[in-house]
Protein backbone atom coordinates (compact mmCIF):
# COMPACT_ATOMS: atom_id res chain seq x y z
CA UNK A 1 0.00 0.00 0.00
CA UNK A 2 3.07 2.28 -0.26
CA UNK A 3 5.58 3.64 -2.99
CA UNK A 4 8.32 5.41 -3.03
CA UNK A 5 10.62 7.03 -5.49
CA UNK A 6 13.81 8.08 -5.58
CA UNK A 7 15.58 11.39 -7.40
CA UNK A 8 19.25 11.66 -8.35
CA UNK A 9 20.87 12.66 -5.97
CA UNK A 10 19.87 9.24 -3.69
CA UNK A 11 17.08 11.46 -1.63
CA UNK A 12 13.89 9.90 -1.37
CA UNK A 13 10.51 11.23 -2.25
CA UNK A 14 7.24 9.59 -1.01
CA UNK A 15 4.10 9.14 -1.70
CA UNK A 16 1.56 6.80 0.31
CA UNK A 17 -1.58 5.39 -0.83
CA UNK A 18 -3.42 4.73 2.52
CA UNK A 19 -2.92 7.99 4.93
CA UNK A 20 -4.97 5.99 7.75
CA UNK A 21 -1.90 4.08 8.40
CA UNK A 22 1.52 4.96 10.39
CA UNK A 23 0.34 9.00 11.17
CA UNK A 24 3.58 9.16 12.94
CA UNK A 25 5.77 8.23 10.33
CA UNK A 26 4.05 10.36 8.30
CA UNK A 27 5.05 13.42 10.09
CA UNK A 28 8.45 12.28 9.98
CA UNK A 29 8.33 12.79 5.78
CA UNK A 30 9.02 16.26 5.53
CA UNK A 31 12.19 16.16 7.60
CA UNK A 32 14.24 13.69 6.40
CA UNK A 33 16.00 15.29 3.25
CA UNK A 34 17.06 17.59 6.34
CA UNK A 35 18.59 14.33 8.33
CA UNK A 36 22.15 13.88 8.08
CA UNK A 37 22.81 9.87 6.40
CA UNK A 38 25.49 8.01 6.06
CA UNK A 39 24.79 6.61 2.37
CA UNK A 40 24.26 2.68 2.52
CA UNK A 41 27.07 0.73 0.49
CA UNK A 42 26.62 -0.14 -2.71
CA UNK A 43 27.98 -3.51 -2.45
CA UNK A 44 29.17 -5.42 0.10
CA UNK A 45 31.96 -3.82 1.90
CA UNK A 46 35.30 -6.10 2.31
CA UNK A 47 36.46 -7.74 5.84
CA UNK A 48 39.34 -5.89 5.65
CA UNK A 49 37.85 -2.29 5.25
CA UNK A 50 35.33 -2.55 7.33
CA UNK A 51 37.91 -3.70 10.45
CA UNK A 52 39.47 -0.22 8.68
CA UNK A 53 35.81 1.74 9.30
CA UNK A 54 35.69 0.51 12.37
CA UNK A 55 38.81 1.60 13.85
CA UNK A 56 38.53 4.78 12.56
CA UNK A 57 35.50 5.06 13.91
CA UNK A 58 36.90 4.24 17.66
CA UNK A 59 39.91 6.98 16.74
CA UNK A 60 37.45 9.79 16.25
CA UNK A 61 35.40 8.11 19.56
CA UNK A 62 38.46 8.45 21.74
CA UNK A 63 39.51 12.11 20.05
CA UNK A 64 36.22 13.24 21.11
CA UNK A 65 37.14 12.07 24.68
CA UNK A 66 39.79 13.67 25.02
CA UNK A 67 39.00 17.29 23.63
CA UNK A 68 37.96 19.56 26.66
CA UNK A 69 34.38 21.40 26.01
CA UNK A 70 35.31 25.13 25.05
CA UNK A 71 33.94 28.00 27.51
CA UNK A 72 33.53 25.36 30.60
CA UNK A 73 34.30 26.22 34.40
CA UNK A 74 35.66 23.88 36.55
CA UNK A 75 33.43 22.48 39.40
CA UNK A 76 33.98 21.41 42.72
CA UNK A 77 30.62 19.58 42.93
CA UNK A 78 30.08 15.52 42.87
CA UNK A 79 29.20 14.64 39.50
CA UNK A 80 25.24 13.46 39.43
CA UNK A 81 26.05 11.98 36.47
CA UNK A 82 28.23 9.44 37.39
CA UNK A 83 26.61 6.49 37.74
CA UNK A 84 25.49 6.55 34.20
CA UNK A 85 28.78 7.18 32.29
CA UNK A 86 29.15 3.48 32.56
CA UNK A 87 26.50 2.42 29.87
CA UNK A 88 26.75 5.92 28.29
CA UNK A 89 30.31 5.75 27.38
CA UNK A 90 30.66 9.52 27.96
CA UNK A 91 33.52 11.44 29.57
CA UNK A 92 33.31 14.52 31.85
CA UNK A 93 34.18 17.64 30.34
CA UNK A 94 35.00 16.99 26.72
CA UNK A 95 33.04 16.60 23.68
CA UNK A 96 31.62 13.13 24.74
CA UNK A 97 30.09 15.12 27.71
CA UNK A 98 26.58 13.00 26.05
CA UNK A 99 28.56 10.03 24.91
CA UNK A 100 25.66 7.51 23.57
CA UNK A 101 22.93 8.93 25.47
CA UNK A 102 20.83 10.51 22.88
CA UNK A 103 21.18 7.68 20.64
CA UNK A 104 20.41 5.11 23.74
CA UNK A 105 17.46 6.77 24.64
CA UNK A 106 15.56 7.32 21.42
CA UNK A 107 16.53 3.91 20.55
CA UNK A 108 14.73 2.45 23.59
CA UNK A 109 11.73 4.86 23.65
CA UNK A 110 11.46 3.91 19.59
CA UNK A 111 11.43 0.21 20.61
CA UNK A 112 8.87 0.45 23.82
CA UNK A 113 6.43 2.71 21.36
CA UNK A 114 6.47 0.17 17.85
CA UNK A 115 6.45 -2.98 20.32
CA UNK A 116 3.91 -1.61 22.31
CA UNK A 117 1.56 -1.21 19.19
CA UNK A 118 1.80 2.94 19.13
CA UNK A 119 3.51 2.95 16.13
CA UNK A 120 2.95 0.62 13.52
CA UNK A 121 5.63 -0.12 11.63
CA UNK A 122 5.99 -3.16 8.74
CA UNK A 123 9.24 -4.45 8.55
CA UNK A 124 8.54 -5.71 5.64
CA UNK A 125 7.80 -2.92 3.89
CA UNK A 126 11.30 -0.67 3.27
CA UNK A 127 9.69 2.70 3.46
CA UNK A 128 7.99 2.03 6.92
CA UNK A 129 11.85 1.21 7.83
CA UNK A 130 13.54 4.19 6.29
CA UNK A 131 10.79 6.28 8.15
CA UNK A 132 11.41 4.01 11.76
CA UNK A 133 14.99 4.93 11.15
CA UNK A 134 14.34 8.05 10.42
CA UNK A 135 12.51 9.46 12.99
CA UNK A 136 14.82 7.82 16.02
CA UNK A 137 17.33 9.59 14.09
CA UNK A 138 15.39 12.75 14.93
CA UNK A 139 14.33 11.71 17.99
CA UNK A 140 17.68 11.49 18.95
CA UNK A 141 18.87 15.06 17.42
CA UNK A 142 16.11 16.35 19.55
CA UNK A 143 17.36 14.54 22.57
CA UNK A 144 20.49 16.00 22.26
CA UNK A 145 19.63 19.37 22.21
CA UNK A 146 17.54 19.07 25.11
CA UNK A 147 20.47 17.25 26.92
CA UNK A 148 22.71 19.71 26.43
CA UNK A 149 20.44 22.54 27.49
CA UNK A 150 19.59 20.34 30.37
CA UNK A 151 23.60 20.06 31.41
CA UNK A 152 24.53 24.17 30.66
CA UNK A 153 21.26 25.23 33.06
CA UNK A 154 22.15 22.73 35.73
CA UNK A 155 25.28 24.77 36.43
CA UNK A 156 27.48 21.64 36.02
CA UNK A 157 30.11 24.05 33.45
CA UNK A 158 29.45 26.62 36.04
CA UNK A 159 27.42 29.47 36.81
CA UNK A 160 24.89 30.59 33.71
CA UNK A 161 24.87 33.97 34.40
CA UNK A 162 28.96 34.30 35.03
CA UNK A 163 29.36 32.36 31.70
CA UNK A 164 26.96 34.37 29.91
CA UNK A 165 24.47 33.72 27.34
CA UNK A 166 27.01 33.78 23.95
CA UNK A 167 29.08 30.92 25.89
CA UNK A 168 26.72 29.05 26.83
CA UNK A 169 25.37 28.72 23.26
CA UNK A 170 28.94 27.73 22.28
CA UNK A 171 28.29 24.69 25.14
CA UNK A 172 25.37 23.96 23.67
CA UNK A 173 26.27 24.03 20.03
CA UNK A 174 29.71 21.84 20.55
CA UNK A 175 27.75 19.16 22.18
CA UNK A 176 25.18 18.97 19.80
CA UNK A 177 27.85 18.79 16.92
CA UNK A 178 29.25 15.77 18.73
CA UNK A 179 25.94 14.48 19.72
CA UNK A 180 25.72 14.19 15.48
CA UNK A 181 29.08 12.79 15.19
CA UNK A 182 28.44 10.24 17.02
CA UNK A 183 24.82 9.42 15.85
CA UNK A 184 26.40 9.22 12.27
CA UNK A 185 29.86 6.82 13.59
CA UNK A 186 26.63 4.57 14.63
CA UNK A 187 25.14 4.66 11.97
CA UNK A 188 28.35 4.29 9.52
CA UNK A 189 28.94 0.56 11.17
CA UNK A 190 25.39 -0.31 11.23
CA UNK A 191 24.78 0.34 7.76
CA UNK A 192 27.61 -2.19 6.85
CA UNK A 193 30.94 -0.26 6.64
CA UNK A 194 32.04 -1.45 9.78
CA UNK A 195 31.27 -4.22 12.49
CA UNK A 196 28.89 -4.29 15.15
CA UNK A 197 27.25 -1.21 16.07
CA UNK A 198 28.83 2.48 17.65
CA UNK A 199 27.12 2.07 20.64
CA UNK A 200 27.99 -1.34 21.41
CA UNK A 201 31.75 -0.40 20.34
CA UNK A 202 32.06 2.74 22.40
CA UNK A 203 30.82 1.05 25.40
CA UNK A 204 33.02 -1.61 25.76
CA UNK A 205 36.06 0.68 24.63
CA UNK A 206 34.95 3.24 27.07
CA UNK A 207 34.89 0.14 29.65
CA UNK A 208 38.18 -1.44 29.11
CA UNK A 209 40.10 1.94 29.19
CA UNK A 210 38.33 1.85 32.60
CA UNK A 211 39.75 -0.97 33.63
CA UNK A 212 43.58 -0.37 31.68
CA UNK A 213 43.67 3.27 33.49
CA UNK A 214 42.58 2.09 37.11
CA UNK A 215 45.14 -0.84 36.38
CA UNK A 216 48.19 0.97 35.03
CA UNK A 217 47.48 4.59 36.31
CA UNK A 218 50.90 6.80 37.02
CA UNK A 219 48.80 9.50 38.82
CA UNK A 220 49.46 9.76 42.83
CA UNK A 221 47.59 10.46 44.99
CA UNK A 222 47.97 11.58 48.90
CA UNK A 223 44.88 9.60 50.99
CA UNK A 224 46.16 10.43 54.55
CA UNK A 225 48.75 7.31 54.05
CA UNK A 226 51.48 8.87 52.18
CA UNK A 227 51.76 9.33 48.45
CA UNK A 228 50.16 6.24 46.18
CA UNK A 229 49.88 5.94 42.59
CA UNK A 230 46.11 5.42 41.83
CA UNK A 231 47.34 2.24 39.43
CA UNK A 232 47.15 -1.25 41.65
CA UNK A 233 49.58 -2.82 39.30
CA UNK A 234 52.16 0.49 39.64
CA UNK A 235 50.91 0.25 43.55
CA UNK A 236 51.72 -2.69 43.98
CA UNK A 237 55.71 -2.27 42.68
CA UNK A 238 55.59 1.04 44.56
CA UNK A 239 54.88 -0.64 47.98
CA UNK A 240 57.06 -3.66 47.40
CA UNK A 241 59.77 -1.22 46.84
CA UNK A 242 59.64 1.47 49.22
CA UNK A 243 58.49 -0.64 52.41
CA UNK A 244 60.96 -2.25 54.41
CA UNK A 245 58.19 -4.53 55.66
CA UNK A 246 57.25 -6.52 52.44
CA UNK A 247 54.27 -8.73 53.87
CA UNK A 248 52.56 -5.46 55.10
CA UNK A 249 53.30 -4.06 51.18
CA UNK A 250 51.62 -7.28 49.75
CA UNK A 251 48.34 -6.55 52.04
CA UNK A 252 47.96 -3.37 51.77
CA UNK A 253 48.60 -3.99 47.58
CA UNK A 254 45.84 -6.31 47.50
CA UNK A 255 43.63 -5.01 50.23
CA UNK A 256 43.88 -0.87 50.49
CA UNK A 257 40.62 0.63 50.88
CA UNK A 258 39.12 3.58 48.04
CA UNK A 259 41.84 2.88 45.61
CA UNK A 260 42.21 0.14 43.10
CA UNK A 261 43.74 -3.17 44.26
CA UNK A 262 45.10 -6.04 42.95
CA UNK A 263 42.17 -8.15 44.54
CA UNK A 264 39.83 -6.05 42.82
CA UNK A 265 42.01 -6.92 39.64
CA UNK A 266 41.52 -10.67 40.00
CA UNK A 267 38.30 -10.50 40.85
CA UNK A 268 37.75 -8.65 37.31
CA UNK A 269 39.44 -11.04 35.41
CA UNK A 270 37.54 -13.93 37.26
CA UNK A 271 34.39 -12.00 35.79
CA UNK A 272 35.69 -11.75 32.52
CA UNK A 273 36.63 -15.66 32.42
CA UNK A 274 32.78 -17.01 34.31
CA UNK A 275 31.16 -14.71 31.57
CA UNK A 276 32.58 -16.26 28.50
CA UNK A 277 32.13 -19.89 29.93
CA UNK A 278 28.26 -19.49 30.45
CA UNK A 279 27.93 -17.54 27.06
CA UNK A 280 28.31 -20.40 25.45
CA UNK A 281 25.17 -22.45 27.48
CA UNK A 282 22.81 -22.80 24.93
CA UNK A 283 20.14 -25.20 23.17
CA UNK A 284 20.33 -26.08 19.37
CA UNK A 285 16.28 -26.94 17.92
CA UNK A 286 16.93 -28.64 14.67
CA UNK A 287 15.35 -26.92 11.57
CA UNK A 288 14.28 -28.36 8.12
CA UNK A 289 13.87 -26.36 4.85
CA UNK A 290 10.46 -26.34 3.37
CA UNK A 291 11.29 -26.71 0.02
CA UNK A 292 14.28 -28.54 0.13
CA UNK A 293 13.42 -31.36 2.58
CA UNK A 294 17.56 -32.72 3.24
CA UNK A 295 18.48 -29.12 3.90
CA UNK A 296 18.71 -29.30 7.91
CA UNK A 297 20.10 -26.45 10.21
CA UNK A 298 19.92 -25.61 13.93
CA UNK A 299 18.35 -22.23 15.28
CA UNK A 300 20.02 -21.19 18.63
CA UNK A 301 18.72 -20.64 21.82
CA UNK A 302 21.15 -18.87 24.51
CA UNK A 303 21.50 -18.72 27.94
CA UNK A 304 21.95 -14.88 27.67
CA UNK A 305 19.08 -14.94 25.39
CA UNK A 306 18.23 -11.14 25.21
CA UNK A 307 22.30 -10.55 25.62
CA UNK A 308 23.43 -7.79 27.94
CA UNK A 309 19.75 -5.75 27.16
CA UNK A 310 18.13 -6.50 30.75
CA UNK A 311 21.63 -5.40 32.82
CA UNK A 312 21.27 -2.12 30.61
CA UNK A 313 17.78 -1.31 31.46
CA UNK A 314 18.25 -2.11 35.24
CA UNK A 315 21.14 0.00 35.02
CA UNK A 316 19.43 3.02 33.33
CA UNK A 317 16.62 2.74 35.55
CA UNK A 318 18.92 2.85 38.67
CA UNK A 319 20.72 5.36 37.45
CA UNK A 320 17.67 7.93 36.90
CA UNK A 321 17.15 7.08 40.42
CA UNK A 322 20.26 8.11 41.09
CA UNK A 323 20.30 11.38 39.37
CA UNK A 324 17.14 12.93 40.48
CA UNK A 325 17.47 11.68 43.77
CA UNK A 326 20.60 13.78 43.88
CA UNK A 327 19.54 16.61 42.45
CA UNK A 328 16.33 16.54 44.87
CA UNK A 329 18.93 15.88 47.85
CA UNK A 330 20.81 19.01 47.26
CA UNK A 331 18.11 21.35 47.28
CA UNK A 332 15.51 19.57 49.64
CA UNK A 333 17.44 17.68 51.77
CA UNK A 334 15.31 18.68 54.98
CA UNK A 335 12.40 16.60 53.15
CA UNK A 336 11.04 13.66 54.50
CA UNK A 337 9.57 12.47 50.90
CA UNK A 338 13.06 13.05 49.16
CA UNK A 339 14.81 11.45 52.42
CA UNK A 340 13.29 7.98 51.65
CA UNK A 341 13.96 8.68 48.02
CA UNK A 342 17.94 8.95 49.07
CA UNK A 343 20.03 10.61 51.24
CA UNK A 344 23.89 11.36 49.66
CA UNK A 345 27.33 12.32 51.08
CA UNK A 346 30.52 13.39 49.44
CA UNK A 347 33.37 11.62 51.11
CA UNK A 348 36.32 13.10 51.46
CA UNK A 349 38.10 11.35 49.02
CA UNK A 350 36.12 10.52 45.90
CA UNK A 351 38.25 9.79 42.66
CA UNK A 352 36.00 9.49 40.98
CA UNK A 353 33.93 12.63 41.86
CA UNK A 354 30.64 10.56 43.04
CA UNK A 355 28.26 11.24 46.05
CA UNK A 356 27.51 7.81 48.19
CA UNK A 357 23.89 6.68 48.84
CA UNK A 358 23.81 6.48 52.43
CA UNK A 359 19.88 5.77 53.28
CA UNK A 360 16.67 5.64 51.52
CA UNK A 361 15.77 3.97 48.56
CA UNK A 362 18.71 5.05 46.54
CA UNK A 363 20.55 3.38 49.08
CA UNK A 364 19.23 -0.17 49.16
CA UNK A 365 19.46 -0.53 45.36
CA UNK A 366 22.95 0.25 45.59
CA UNK A 367 25.58 -2.67 45.80
CA UNK A 368 27.48 -3.16 49.06
CA UNK A 369 30.93 -1.75 49.22
CA UNK A 370 32.70 -4.60 50.86
CA UNK A 371 31.79 -7.89 52.47
CA UNK A 372 32.08 -5.85 56.00
CA UNK A 373 29.42 -3.48 54.78
CA UNK A 374 27.19 -6.81 53.98
CA UNK A 375 27.77 -8.45 57.57
CA UNK A 376 26.87 -4.71 59.09
CA UNK A 377 23.51 -4.31 57.07
CA UNK A 378 22.33 -7.88 56.01
CA UNK A 379 19.26 -6.24 55.15
CA UNK A 380 20.95 -4.11 52.63
CA UNK A 381 22.53 -6.87 50.58
CA UNK A 382 19.99 -9.12 50.26
CA UNK A 383 17.10 -6.24 49.33
CA UNK A 384 20.05 -5.69 46.47
CA UNK A 385 20.33 -9.04 45.79
CA UNK A 386 16.71 -9.41 45.12
CA UNK A 387 15.73 -6.26 43.63
CA UNK A 388 18.34 -7.34 40.66
CA UNK A 389 17.93 -10.82 39.98
CA UNK A 390 13.65 -9.61 39.85
CA UNK A 391 14.06 -6.69 37.98
CA UNK A 392 16.79 -8.32 35.26
CA UNK A 393 14.22 -11.77 34.91
CA UNK A 394 11.68 -8.95 34.45
CA UNK A 395 13.33 -6.64 31.71
CA UNK A 396 15.01 -9.78 29.61
CA UNK A 397 11.21 -11.36 29.58
CA UNK A 398 9.67 -8.11 28.92
CA UNK A 399 12.04 -7.32 25.89
CA UNK A 400 11.72 -10.74 23.80
CA UNK A 401 8.04 -9.13 23.23
CA UNK A 402 9.36 -5.30 22.56
CA UNK A 403 12.58 -5.94 20.03
CA UNK A 404 10.60 -8.85 18.25
CA UNK A 405 12.32 -11.84 19.64
CA UNK A 406 9.52 -13.59 21.18
CA UNK A 407 8.33 -17.16 20.06
CA UNK A 408 6.13 -15.68 18.00
CA UNK A 409 8.23 -13.45 16.17
CA UNK A 410 11.07 -16.33 15.75
CA UNK A 411 8.40 -18.79 14.36
CA UNK A 412 7.30 -15.70 11.64
CA UNK A 413 11.03 -15.10 11.03
CA UNK A 414 11.42 -19.19 10.38
CA UNK A 415 8.46 -19.12 8.14
CA UNK A 416 9.75 -16.11 6.13
CA UNK A 417 13.17 -17.74 5.51
CA UNK A 418 10.66 -21.29 4.40
CA UNK A 419 11.97 -23.19 7.58
CA UNK A 420 10.34 -24.85 10.05
CA UNK A 421 10.91 -26.67 13.18
CA UNK A 422 11.88 -30.09 12.52
CA UNK A 423 8.86 -32.62 13.37
CA UNK A 424 6.45 -30.18 13.02
CA UNK A 425 4.34 -29.20 10.27
CA UNK A 426 4.07 -25.69 8.54
CA UNK A 427 1.76 -24.57 10.93
CA UNK A 428 2.89 -21.30 13.12
CA UNK A 429 0.66 -21.97 15.74
CA UNK A 430 2.73 -25.65 16.51
CA UNK A 431 5.93 -23.47 16.13
CA UNK A 432 4.90 -20.95 18.75
CA UNK A 433 4.06 -23.58 21.20
CA UNK A 434 7.26 -25.10 20.67
CA UNK A 435 9.73 -22.30 20.57
CA UNK A 436 7.35 -21.00 24.09
CA UNK A 437 9.20 -23.93 25.67
CA UNK A 438 12.59 -22.47 25.23
CA UNK A 439 12.38 -18.61 24.63
CA UNK A 440 10.37 -17.22 27.54
CA UNK A 441 12.42 -19.63 29.98
CA UNK A 442 16.08 -18.62 28.31
CA UNK A 443 14.73 -15.10 28.99
CA UNK A 444 13.64 -14.77 32.47
CA UNK A 445 16.33 -17.26 33.38
CA UNK A 446 19.19 -16.06 31.01
CA UNK A 447 17.82 -12.60 32.52
CA UNK A 448 18.56 -13.62 36.25
CA UNK A 449 22.05 -15.26 35.48
CA UNK A 450 23.22 -12.12 34.19
CA UNK A 451 22.13 -10.27 37.16
CA UNK A 452 23.45 -12.77 39.65
CA UNK A 453 27.26 -12.38 37.65
CA UNK A 454 26.66 -8.62 38.15
CA UNK A 455 26.12 -8.94 41.86
CA UNK A 456 29.06 -11.77 42.31
CA UNK A 457 31.12 -8.66 40.42
CA UNK A 458 29.84 -5.75 42.30
CA UNK A 459 30.74 -7.87 45.75
CA UNK A 460 33.77 -9.00 44.36
CA UNK A 461 35.09 -5.29 43.67
CA UNK A 462 35.89 -6.03 40.34
CA UNK A 463 36.98 -2.96 38.72
CA UNK A 464 34.51 -1.04 36.73
CA UNK A 465 31.54 -2.35 38.41
CA UNK A 466 29.56 -5.46 37.69
CA UNK A 467 27.67 -3.90 35.17
CA UNK A 468 30.64 -2.84 33.31
CA UNK A 469 32.30 -5.69 33.19
CA UNK A 470 29.13 -7.82 32.30
CA UNK A 471 28.54 -5.27 29.08
CA UNK A 472 32.22 -5.18 28.51
CA UNK A 473 32.27 -8.86 28.08
CA UNK A 474 29.71 -9.93 26.45
CA UNK A 475 29.86 -7.08 23.43
CA UNK A 476 33.57 -8.32 23.25
CA UNK A 477 32.38 -11.61 23.09
CA UNK A 478 29.63 -10.65 20.24
CA UNK A 479 32.74 -8.96 18.32
CA UNK A 480 34.74 -11.93 18.75
CA UNK A 481 31.94 -14.06 16.96
CA UNK A 482 31.66 -12.02 14.06
CA UNK A 483 34.71 -11.47 13.77
CA UNK A 484 35.28 -15.48 13.33
CA UNK A 485 32.48 -15.86 11.35
CA UNK A 486 33.47 -13.15 8.56
CA UNK A 487 37.02 -13.86 9.03
CA UNK A 488 36.26 -17.85 8.13
CA UNK A 489 33.85 -16.92 5.84
CA UNK A 490 36.43 -14.27 3.93
CA UNK A 491 39.04 -17.58 4.59
CA UNK A 492 41.63 -15.27 5.55
CA UNK A 493 44.77 -17.11 6.21
CA UNK A 494 45.21 -16.19 10.01
CA UNK A 495 41.65 -17.72 11.15
CA UNK A 496 42.64 -21.23 9.12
Amino acid sequence: STQSTWDASGRSSWSFRNSRKMRFLHVIRPFMNFLPEVATPEKKVKFQDRLLWTALSLFIFLVCCQIPVFGIRPSKNADPFYWMRVILASNKGTLMELGISPIVTSGLVMQLLSGAKIIQVDESIKEDRVLFNGAQKLFGLGITVVEAVAYVMSGMYGDVKEIGFFTCSIIVLQLFIAGVICILLDELLQKGYGLGSGISLFIATNICETIVWKSFSPTTINTGRGTEFEGAVIALFHLLITRTDKVRAMKEAFYRPQLPNITNLLATVLVFVIVIFFQGFRVELPVVSIKQRNTQSTYPIRLFYTSNMPIILQTALVSNLYFFSQILYKRFSNNIFVGLLGRWEEPEYSPSGASIPVGGLAYYVSPPQSFGDMLTDPFHAVFYIAFVLTTCALFSKAWIDVSGSSARDVAKQLREQGMVLKGHRNIESSMVKELNRYIPTAAAFGGMCIGALTVVADFLGAIGSGTGILLAVTIIYQYFETFVKEGSTMNLPFMR
